[in-house]
């Protein structure tokens, strides 16, 4: 069985021989980058099954690879977990905002960021579990080829936000706090608060576009997918 590719991005390399060390004592193979360009040869040229990426970068900026990564379809799907000495929350929900599954601040422990590395890679392969194909109008998901698509067009998700989807599709017209979605998706061992439940769903909202209201706020208790609230399809 091959190895679990980690690309692991910061420009102190005693960090990464540190972070390659630990990860590769759990059977993960590492990749090593030192600077924002080569992180992004080597995701487009490697396909990691997941990216530890530092903000704090020479040249291109974490952030900015994050950005780059998203908005391309070959490498949107990977999970990024953000590393960074940022630790304020602004700093956190603009990491959030940009696509990252994760964020570590800076000291870190190695047990915390291989139990996260774990967890996110758990959460992007849980829709396999899920194999039923959903269709709610114009909007169809298919957790078998990991793929949700409006009016026949694929929505170009990260993992997830494919499985904040699903999770609220399952349940329809249940109105689900946010802490009920942090367990259901996020589960414990991210970094999880519930502006964190409201910055994924911000960005889940932005990308269905025209269908996105489907999900609906219930203010002060969490959010619903509502199967009747697209008037497009009724």
């Amino acid at each position: 069985m091959a190895k679990e590719k980690i690309l692991v991005v910061d420009d102190e390399r005693d960090i990464v021989d540190l972070i390659s060390y630990n990860l590769e004592r759990e059977g993960f193979k590492v990749i090593p980058a030192y600077n924002g360009e080569h992180a992004l040869e080597l995701a487009e040229k490697e396909f990691p099954n997941l990216i530890v990426l530092d903000l704090m970068l020479p040249g291109i900026s974490g952030l900015d690879i994050c950005r780059v990564l998203r908005n391309k379809s070959e490498t949107s799907r990977i999970p990024i977990i953000i590393l960074s000495a940022k630790a304020t929350e602004p700093d956190i929900v603009v990491g959030l905002e940009l696509g990252a599954d994760d964020y570590i601040t800076k000291p870190f422990s190695h047990r915390e960021l291989v139990a996260r590395v774990n967890a996110v890679l758990r959460r992007a392969s849980r829709v396999e579990d899920s194999k039923e194909r959903l269709s709610i109008g114009n909007l169809v998901i298919d957790p078998a080829n990991y793929q949700a698509t409006w009016k026949g067009n694929p929505i170009e998700l990260t993992s997830t936000e494919f499985n904040l989807l699903l999770f609220l599709v399952q349940r329809p017209g249940r109105v689900l706090t946010r802490q009920q979605i942090l367990d259901g998706v996020l589960g414990d061992d991210a970094f999880v608060t519930e502006r964190t439940v409201d910055v994924h769903i911000r960005r889940l909202r932005k990308k269905l576009e025209e269908a996105s209201p489907y999900i609906v706020t219930r203010r002060g208790i969490g959010y619903m997918f509502q199967e009747n609230a697209y008037e497009g399809d009724l």
